[in-house]
């Protein structure tokens, strides 16, 4: 990596290193149990060992190794450096001037790097996207070339450091950031209502129909005859109209023959539902639209939607299939 980088390395849970890094002009990691890292020939190989000391998730394994990786054999000398004190919302801003180093005497953390404080950057001077980019919470990562640029130009910019500010103030970016974390976090739902089981994707259907008033009779495996929930007002469903649901939980368009034998079970004073995750064909959704029997029909992104609408209304089973956490968000 010939070309300077910019790198953020958090000082610990909470920041609680950030003043032995400022005193000590240093950067640090942990992992101490890996032992010197540049007894490793590769990633491979340092993947393995922390595979062994730290199981758990590959995906877990395949970041810390990375960080690791990163820290030992892609940081360089002249490389930037920033750390973070949320206390005080300072950015502290410097050069790498080290080595990698396995010491035990700098502090806790015995993965170590020398480094040069120049500058400090208070957090409320920065622009929302360059305050997202470094909101990630990875111990440490790349900066990238726009926040790089950002940074080491207020430091000696007042008229870009007005800029900011004003651009702050619209709320402009602070919108845009939150439309893009909704998509992502819709995107993160979705990934979840995929990978159910069928048997669980039956049961979320069912769930929001409770979530929205109705009680619910879910089919046992088996042949189901195309009634894989049916749902009414009122336990015995006598009340009101009755609702038969089909879920066909793969990937896959259904076609308009699947939308014709749902149909051939309906009976006059029922509704349909045709869940389909995998999507509707064209013609299955005009053999919905002319449809006698009133039935609706639902792809991923619409059971996505419905999930998000009436997820106050779950119960605890149905929260339990897709657990989500509610975030609060700046008006």
């Amino acid at each position: 990596m010939s070309q300077k980088t910019m790198w953020m390395v958090r000082a610990g849970e909470q920041a609680k290193l950030f003043k032995e890094f400022k005193s000590k002009k240093i950067i640090a990691i942990g992992w101490n149990e890996l032992g010197d890292l540049s007894k490793f020939k590769d990633y491979n190989e340092l993947k393995i060992k922390v595979r062994q000391i730290y199981p758990g998730k590959e995906g877990n394994v395949s970041i810390t190794s990375g960080q690791l990786s990163r820290f030992k054999s892609d940081f360089k000398k002249g490389d930037g450096i920033i750390t973070y004190d949320p206390q005080n919302r300072i950015y502290l801003v410097g050069e790498i001037t080290g080595d990698y180093e396995w010491n035990k005497e700098e502090c806790e953390y015995f993965n170590i790097r020398k480094v040069k404080w120049l500058n400090e950057v208070s957090r409320d001077k920065l622009s929302i996207t360059t305050k997202n980019t470094l909101g990630a919470i990875s111990t440490l990562f790349e900066v990238g070339e726009d926040a790089e640029k950002e940074i080491m130009g207020l430091t000696s910019n007042d008229k870009q450091e007005s800029a900011i500010a004003e651009e702050n103030k619209s709320d402009d970016g602070l919108g845009v950031l939150k439309e893009d974390i909704k998509n992502q976090a819709r995107e993160f739902i979705k990934d979840k209502v995929s990978n159910l089981s069928w048997e669980d994707a039956q049961r979320l259907v069912a769930g929001i129909l409770r979530g929205m008033g109705y009680k619910t009779k879910v089919s046992p495996p088996g042949s189901d005859r195309g009634k894989d929930v049916v749902a009414s007002k009122d336990s015995l469903g006598l009340e009101g109209t009755r609702i038969v649901v089909e879920v066909k939980h793969r990937n896959g368009q259904m076609g308009s023959k699947e939308i014709r034998s749902f149909l051939a079970i309906l009976r006059n004073g029922e509704k349909g539902v045709y869940v389909s995750t995998g999507g509707f064909s064209k013609d299955a959704k005009y053999e919905g639209e002319r449809a006698n029997i009133p039935i609706t029909m639902l792809d991923l992104d619409d059971l996505v939607d419905l999930v998000i609408q009436y997820y106050d209304e779950f119960d605890t089973e149905t929260r339990l299939l897709i657990p989500l956490t509610k975030l609060y968000w700046p008006e």
